[in-house]
């Protein structure tokens, strides 16, 4: 459906038009809507701008925020393409560690505890990249309780995996709960839950007034999304429904391949089955090899899997060294055969 819309807007006998900087009030509308129904009741097309794709949408935030040395608080393992985003943007980098052995939870105490007068933006991934955590209501509702009490700070969440969860509940957007600062700004895109990868679509949903800031930026600087891949992401967004369930129902059977293999995999502690994205995140340290560092050891487990055929993301890059990420968005040949490889390869690093 949607490549039938891109394509309806290329074959049309009319020009095609050259988007406002904010996006096809078309799409912002369709996207409001959506943020509605999953109970941010107050969004609109005015909090909406269109950006060409998820990274830039990040970099234009953050440089619509941040003043020169203000911190960005990312609580880790999290994506590995934060850093740079950060950096560019005049932002500091400030890592706060969870730990796998209580499957990366995040405490009120841990929040408050983290903060310095230079934090200006505290980023969420939920679900996370790289671990699959799904951050449950009570969970973010308890945090935001913390952020509350500093007006001054954002909170922005990575949302861009929303719709790809097994669990019961639907993943909490940040715009659903209550912010009587404004505190609140949502990144999300279309590459993941709604499969639309290389289109180079994302989106904001921020205060009015900062969206504006953000158009402007984006005007200054780029270019808006071309009016095809608006009207592609447009048929997307409204049937966002169907194309979760039907990705969902095709990872299904991988998850549980992935799953079962690795919790045959002697020496790696047993993984919470991750609730969202289509990642799993193994502890893998007692398979490092001997090194000068963590971050060595790492690198060198994930060159000697790459040279058995296996590609996987090095948790060093996520702030966490010794760990892998393992993406089951694969053909199911080819996730078999992976599983078999990582096996062998890993078994070669023990003898």
């Amino acid at each position: 459906m949607a490549v039938e819309a891109a394509t309806a807007a290329l074959r049309s006998n009319r020009a095609l038009p050259v988007s406002a900087a904010e996006g096809q009030p078309e799409l912002r509308a369709a996207l409001a809507s959506h943020y509605r129904q999953w109970g941010a009741t107050h969004v609109t097309p005015e909090h909406v701008v269109v950006t060409p794709g998820g990274k830039a949408g990040l970099l234009t935030l953050l440089q619509a925020v941040l003043q020169p040395g203000d911190e960005v608080l990312v609580p880790t393992p999290a994506w590995f393409g934060f850093w740079e985003v950060i950096q560019r943007a005049g932002g500091v980098v400030r890592l706060l560690p969870l730990s796998a052995d209580d499957n990366y939870a995040f405490t009120p105490a841990q929040l408050a505890e983290a903060f310095t007068p230079r934090t200006r933006v505290l980023l969420l991934t939920n679900p996370n990249n790289p671990t699959g955590r799904l951050y449950t209501r009570a969970e973010v509702g308890a945090l935001l309780e913390v952020t509350q009490q500093h007006p001054e700070l954002l909170v922005l969440s990575d949302e861009i995996y929303d719709l790809v969860q097994f669990g019961e509940d639907p993943t909490p957007t940040l715009l659903s709960f209550p912010d009587p600062h404004a505190q609140h700004l949502v990144l999300n895109g279309f590459s993941k839950s709604l499969e639309l990868v290389g289109w180079g679509v994302g989106y904001l949903v921020v205060p009015p007034a900062l969206a504006r800031k953000c158009a402007a930026i984006q005007f200054a600087t780029g270019k808006s999304v071309p009016a095809p891949a608006q009207a592609a992401a447009q048929a997307a967004v409204e049937a966002a429904a169907a194309i979760a369930a039907d990705l969902l129902a095709r990872l299904a059977p991988n998850r549980a391949q992935l799953l079962y293999a690795l919790a045959a995999l002697p020496h790696v502690p047993a993984l919470p089955p991750p609730a969202g994205t289509y990642y799993a995140f193994p502890d893998l340290r007692a398979y490092l090899p001997p090194a000068e560092s963590k971050e060595v050891a790492s690198a060198a487990l994930v060159t000697h899997l790459k040279s058995n055929g296996v590609e996987v993301v090095d948790g060093t890059s996520c702030g966490t060294p010794g760990f892998v990420r393992l993406s089951y968005a694969v053909e199911p040949a080819v996730l078999t055969e992976a599983l078999a490889r990582l096996r062998m390869a890993l078994e070669a690093m023990r003898k």
